[in-house]
């Protein structure tokens, strides 16, 4: 057990777990974070609560935020968006093909500007050296550009995926794993871009949670076509369900189906010539 807090540095933005040590942050409470900047001020979205995961893996607020503090993180909101305003105005001018996604700032002791970062995407490489030094001149300090994949795109910019919750990359997931169009076969979708793709227009990444599933049951279930002895009598494989580990045998008597647990079924591994395609095709994926 452990006493975790829930904040956020933009409102309906990208959840971050905290340990709140010694505070008691309220839902709309101001507190530090530490950060590798330095503490940065974040608004509590889910007070402390007891959750079944130990709380030592997770970092420790830095405190409440005080008025100097929240006075300090307006003006870093002032600087970023203004450095937002001024890129997007420059890169019209410039002719580049590059859109503004996320704009970062770092603050000197006197809450000026000390160094600002802008996040962009393109679809290919972009010579933007005369635009740095156009902004930075614009800005007067030093400014960054950073080119990001479809991937970060989405998870920076956040959104609602097609399961209807928000998405994994702009929530919980820490690393991209790489996702293959195998896996979309192994578990019989639909090979439908609209269908397969999420938000970046990249595989989704959620294909790659149920994969293993998958593969493990197609390795030791008996496949379509297949004669095998089931509770009921002797039939053949004619369909497949991965997520209730089932089969589904029509049996010889009659032609009735049945649908049988993978562990109740015998195979006896001959599979005739034909049958699959008699049968027509049949989904063993997502119900």
């Amino acid at each position: 057990m452990g006493l975790l807090c829930a904040v956020s540095f933009t409102r309906h933005g990208r959840l971050y777990y905290f340990d709140p040590g010694g505070f008691a942050p309220r839902v709309g409470d101001k507190v530090l974070v530490p950060t590798d900047d330095g503490p940065e001020v974040a608004e509590c979205v889910w007070a402390g609560q007891w959750v079944d995961v130990e709380a030592a893996g997770f970092p420790t607020l830095a405190g409440m935020a005080g008025a100097a503090e929240v006075a300090r993180d307006d003006a870093l909101r002032t600087v970023k968006a203004r450095t937002r305003v001024a890129a997007k105005r420059l890169i019209r001018e410039h002719e580049l093909p590059m859109k503004v996604v996320a704009v970062d700032a770092v603050l000197d002791d006197a809450d000026a500007p000390a160094r600002s970062t802008v996040y962009f995407t393109a679809p290919h490489r972009v010579d933007f050296r005369a635009l740095v030094r156009d902004l930075g001149a614009t800005l007067r300090t030093r400014v960054e550009l950073r080119q990001l994949s479809a991937r970060d795109e989405a998870r920076v910019q956040g959104g609602i995926g097609s399961c209807g919750r928000d998405l994994c990359c702009s929530t919980f997931l820490k690393d991209f794993e790489p996702v293959s169009i195998r896996m979309a076969k192994d578990q019989d979708l639909p090979l439908n871009p609209m269908r397969i793709s999420g938000a970046c227009g990249r595989l989704m990444c959620c294909l790659k949670y149920e994969h293993p599933l998958y593969t493990d049951f197609l390795a030791t279930a008996p496949a379509v076509g297949e004669q095998v002895e089931t509770p009921d009598g002797p039939g053949r494989v004619v369909g497949r369900n991965v997520p209730s580990d089932t089969v589904t045998v029509r049996l010889d008597d009659g032609g009735r189906r049945c649908a049988c647990s993978k562990a109740s079924v015998c195979g006896s591994r001959t599979a005739y010539a034909g049958s699959a395609a008699a049968d027509g095709p049949v989904g063993g994926g997502l119900s």
